[in-house]
């Protein structure tokens, strides 16, 4: 593997785990704890990745991210405690290609450093060194037949499914309505439009059958149940996969 990540962090305990998972995959890292140090280290040699904590004590992520995108394309994943949909939306904006939510689970962030770094050489362009995908997932096509939502895995192909790189073992309907929401992604899709969609036959009103396979769902991919991470209830319109 030998990919070279850096990891940005002012928080050392966070910084210094990160780098001792990522180290653990295989991943050669650099860890710093300001902004300015991380940026000059980029630009003397650009990595395969980033992760950049938003609030860092002398510059924040963002302006890093917006800097490191001037020239560079490799992938830039933001790390923040904030949960605001704008702050989002403005890491995304400045060129970040993900971001994680403090807390999270370190296995959560080793799988979707490999997912970065999957699509980065799967869609670069062989011309340039920094190769031609904008620095953003937005801008790449999509790979129709495997989908990643947060470390949550589906291929089509193959008919599997893995969360956090650990197989879940799915009967064809939980996979069936698990590739559909996702491959319908942000948008909400109704009990009826699932089970039309996934059983084939007309939706009849008190069905249940959809709810619960939901709750199956959830349960093999660990989901809690008031606040689930993945499979999120529209409630009285139905279910999506943000």
């Amino acid at each position: 593997m030998n990919e070279r990540i850096i990891v940005v962090d002012d928080e050392r305990e966070i910084a210094d785990l990160l780098e001792v998972y990522l180290t653990n995959e295989g991943f050669q890292v650099e860890t710093f704890y300001q902004g300015l140090p991380a940026l000059s280290a980029i630009r003397q040699n650009p990595p395969a990745l980033a992760l950049l904590d938003v609030m860092l004590p002398d510059m924040d992520g963002f302006t890093i991210c917006k800097k490191i995108r001037e020239d560079f394309y490799f992938p830039v994943i933001m790390l923040t405690a904030k949960v605001e949909d704008m702050d989002k939306i403005m890491g995304l904006t400045l060129g970040a290609d993900d971001y994680i939510t403090k807390p999270f689970n370190p296995l959560e962030v080793v799988a979707r450093v490999r997912t970065q770094l999957r699509r980065c050489t799967r869609y670069n362009h062989p011309d340039g060194e920094n190769g031609g995908n904008g620095g953003s997932a937005a801008g790449a096509a999509p790979f129709q037949n495997e989908i990643d939502v947060h470390g949550l895995v589906i291929n089509k192909d193959t008919h599997t499914c893995k969360l956090y790189d650990k197989p879940v073992t799915l009967t064809p309907i939980e996979f069936s309505i698990l590739w559909y929401l996702a491959s319908n992604r942000g948008r909400v899709i109704s009990s009826e439009e699932l089970f039309e969609q996934v059983w084939g036959e007309k939706y009849l009103d008190n069905n249940n059958t959809v709810m619960a396979h939901i709750g199956r769902l959830r349960e093999k991919l660990k989901e809690p149940a008031r606040n689930p991470k993945f499979i999120k209830t529209v409630w009285g319109v139905g279910y999506k996969v943000e």
